[in-house]
């Protein structure tokens, strides 16, 4: 009897031990630490101050975003109705001197092909406005050289960069009344290639497009390009010009008729309709579905972050612990933290109305409860297989 029993001791001792070297070698994924070092830290934990979110402070927001001014881009005229092209190098020039076709430019009274040119307006509608580049579907004509100036017969080379087609209309003919009486001369400009403004991102038709006579503003310049993409966010459409970004927001104008977004653009600028990844908000925590969100025309509150999370858990959310973290992006090391206590009355109409900012953390905390019955299923395993290696050695 007992031999039995210390031979049960000894079976039990070896698959004890079997079961725990299998912790090794046991399939899956994981990561061997013992090559790692890591030094304990001694400084003291962060502490960061928590606002409660409340009607004074979701007032206080409204003022504070009210008041906060935008920062637009300097106009290029001050009378946008007074607008008028200047000539710039590369553009190509038609010239006419009726009477006179030995001066006039072969083809000069044609239109050009191209779509950024000046065209009959049947063809410019049913063209894009960017499909014409430098050397495609060129137009004969004087085009500008790179110095800003042309060559003509009689008058010898003249600078028209800078100039107005009516400016180069009346020095031409000044120059030829000496060897043509009464010149009647006209200058148009045949393909628009000089001034150009760049369209990038989520645009169907990315590309350079022509300043051309007719002022092309924000939302002239994303139609021409194709308009927007389903991804695009074009509540941040971003224009660097000079060096300096400018963050506008087209649908503003869209929705609301602020004319303010709709700027004027000038040679040389870059309009970029980014996509919504700076534009989320993440929504974790004891929720019923963790999700990215995306800002609904510029705007999402808190009500709307948890409604696309599915809501909180019942049984495993913390009511009182509904946090927003803020500004982590840019000061990770200060954020900005907020907290909603939904067991209040007002909690429902505070969460519908404090607005999120892009890139802002929901977090729903756990309940105590919950987190103990957590630890319990980590241990209850454990302490059954104790259990039942102690009524094997019996």
């Amino acid at each position: 009897m007992l031999k039995t029993k210390h031979t049960a001791t000894f079976a039990a001792s070896l698959l004890l031990t079997a079961f725990l070297g299998a912790c090794a070698t046991a399939p899956g994924n994981y990561l061997d630490t013992s090559s790692l070092k890591e030094e304990p830290s001694n400084a003291p934990a962060e502490t960061y101050p928590v606002h409660l979110i409340d009607s004074a402070l979701v007032a206080q927001q409204a003022q504070d975003r009210a008041a906060t001014p935008q920062k637009l881009p300097p106009p290029p005229m001050a009378d946008p109705s007074q607008y008028v092209y200047h000539i710039s190098p590369q553009d190509i020039l038609g010239i006419t001197v009726w009477d006179h076709p030995e001066l006039t430019t072969p083809n000069g009274s044609s239109m050009s092909s191209g779509a950024t040119s000046t065209q009959t307006l049947a063809s410019v509608v049913q063209q894009p406005y960017a499909s014409q580049q430098s050397g495609q579907s060129d137009p004969f004509g004087q085009t500008v050289a790179a110095d800003g100036t042309i060559y003509f017969p009689f008058v010898g080379r003249m600078m028209v960069a800078g100039s107005t087609p009516g400016d180069v209309r009346d020095r031409l003919a000044r120059g030829l009344v000496r060897f043509v009486r009464n010149p009647q001369v006209d200058v148009r400009v045949l393909a628009y290639r000089g001034q150009k403004v760049q369209v990038t991102g989520d645009v169907k038709t990315p590309g350079p497009l022509a300043i051309s006579d007719m002022p092309l503003t924000l939302v002239d310049a994303i139609t021409r390009s194709g308009g927007a993409t389903d991804n695009a966010d074009i509540q941040r459409v971003k224009l660097t010009r000079n060096n300096q970004l400018y963050v506008l927001n087209a649908n503003r104008l869209l929705e609301d008729g602020d004319t303010t977004q709709n700027v004027m653009l000038q040679s040389g600028d870059i309009v970029n309709v980014p996509d919504h990844t700076d534009s989320r908000v993440f929504v974790m925590g004891e929720v019923k579905t963790p999700i990215q969100v995306n800002m609904i025309k510029g705007h999402l509150t808190i009500a709307d972050a948890l409604t696309q999370g599915g809501g909180i858990l019942d049984t495993d959310a913390n009511p009182r612990q509904i946090y927003v973290m803020r500004g982590m992006k840019d000061n990770p090391t200060k954020p900005d933290v907020y907290r909603l206590d939904m067991t209040q009355p007002n909690a429902i109409m505070l969460s519908s109305q404090f607005q999120l900012q892009p890139m802002d953390v929901v977090y729903v905390g756990t309940a105590a409860s919950t987190t103990f019955n957590r630890v319990l299923q980590q241990v209850l395993p454990t302490l059954e297989s104790v259990f039942y290696l102690k009524q094997l050695t019996r």
